[in-house]
């Protein structure tokens, strides 16, 4: 589903770059990592380009006038709840990824599965646990096997899966030290698949078949006997992941680039999980797997979401 890539900026138009990084978030190590990547790739394309390490040094960064564009890789917390493409708006400053609505929407799993589920979008069932004493009675009403995750964090941090009433104390626990409340939801038994998507292009999907019995953190950033079928599936059932990613993504306000992921259950039903407006960049990450699967190499990727900055409130 290649439509129309968006363009290669030359280093002349696209004046000095800021590579948002870092942040205090649970993600901070796997930004890290991303931010290199990108700044990396951005010096070889001959870009002006500087690494910025969180929100503190970008407003100074900003007032100074010292940038003029700013490719936001800050994974998690404040890089993704819409207060960055926010303040750039304020300065005037184009950025990449989603604006606040959908920078801020996306984040937040319970409201998304909100949007998704008031038009007709599959999404597992879910419960939005408010505190403890309601944990047993939405176990009971999703019934088991169950997913229990805090709803603002990404990464698979403080995920669990729950197989019976015994394990649930524990995943709370686990949940609770993380910001936001508490999304139990369903778990679709079958095959996880992720699909990119780069301004109006929706790249190839992603099977993802870890070692394990599940796509945890270390699977995803540190362990190297994780498979990656790309395209995940063929002929309809892929175009027909591609089109329900692309609406999601849409419904959910995001825009520029990112990644929709989906479970597929053994019926062959797809089920949306969440949308990621900052994808990692890292040498395990998936987005530049499925545009290395239609031909954009790294460099090329990295400089090709660089093409999708704008000031927030201007039209595309």
């Amino acid at each position: 589903m290649i439509t129309s890539l968006p363009t290669i900026l030359s280093p002349s138009d696209a004046g000095r770059v800021a590579v948002l990084f870092g942040g205090d978030s649970s993600e901070r190590e796997v930004s890290l990592e991303s931010g290199r990547n990108v700044y990396e790739a951005l010096q070889r394309y001959g870009y002006q380009v500087e690494m910025i390490d969180g929100i503190a040094a970008l407003i100074e960064a900003a007032t100074a006038k010292r940038i003029s564009r700013v490719f936001n890789i800050m994974h998690g917390a404040e890089g993704e709840n819409g207060v960055v493409p926010g303040l750039m708006q304020a300065f005037g400053i184009a950025c990449t990824g989603s604006g606040v609505l959908g920078a801020a929407l996306t984040l937040d799993k319970i409201r998304t599965k909100q949007v998704w589920l008031a038009e007709g979008l599959p999404t597992p069932r879910y419960s939005r646990v408010a505190g403890a004493a309601a944990v047993a009675s939405s176990a009971q009403k999703i019934g088991y096997p169950l997913i229990i995750k805090p709803s603002l964090e990404g990464s698979s941090v403080g995920v669990s899966r729950v197989f019976g009433a015994a394990e649930l104390d524990a995943a709370v626990a686990l949940a609770q030290r993380h910001s936001g409340e508490l999304l139990m939801e369903e778990l679709i038994i079958g095959d996880e698949l992720t699909v990119g998507i780069l301004g109006d292009t929706v790249l190839p999907s992603i099977h993802i078949v870890p070692a394990t019995n599940y796509y945890d953190y270390h699977a995803k950033y540190r362990a190297d006997d994780t498979q990656y079928h790309c395209p995940g599936l063929t002929g309809g059932a892929e175009q027909g992941i591609r089109l329900l990613a692309k609406r999601a993504f849409d419904l959910a306000g995001a825009s520029g680039w990112g990644r929709v992921d989906l479970m597929r259950d053994r019926a062959g039903k797809s089920w949306l999980l969440e949308v990621n407006t900052t994808p990692g960049m890292t040498s395990h990450s998936l987005v530049p797997k499925a545009a290395a699967q239609i031909g954009i190499e790294f460099d090329e990727l990295v400089a090709r979401i660089l093409g999708t900055s704008q000031v927030q409130g201007e039209a595309q």
